[in-house]
């Protein structure tokens, strides 16, 4: 379940960052930041990324059973796919964990997003 949490934070760690310069066309003007998730559009856009990935989680990415819990091996085929490479990845993926939980937290305390912490 680790390897899994730190993709999901990886992933939100860089959404928080990218979401301060891009806006996908009908969400202009959605605030970036945690606020994005109260306002509409950006709540039904929320509410759709969430049932995609529902969908995607119960159909698509399916564990198996043969394999520990977020091993899904070398789906590209690019040969990366080793210990080392693991291990990388669960070092970022915690490194992501903390990343994303200091984000979270400074924005709910200063009410600023990812970017605007840095004063830019």
């Amino acid at each position: 379940a680790e390897i899994k949490h730190g993709r999901v934070a990886m992933m939100a760690a860089l959404g928080a960052v990218v979401q301060h310069y891009v806006k996908f066309p009908g969400f202009e003007k959605v605030p970036s930041g945690l606020s994005a998730v109260l306002t509409p559009p950006g709540s039904y856009g929320m509410i759709a990324l969430f049932l995609v990935a529902g969908a995607l989680e119960l159909g698509v990415w399916t564990e198996d059973p043969s394999k520990e819990p977020g091993n899904f091996g070398d789906p590209v085929g690019l040969g990366q796919y080793n210990d080392d490479m693991r291990a990388r990845e669960l070092n970022n993926g915690r490194f992501a964990m903390f990343a994303a939980l200091g984000i979270i937290s400074a924005e709910l305390v200063t009410g600023k997003d990812a970017i605007e912490q840095f004063g830019l």
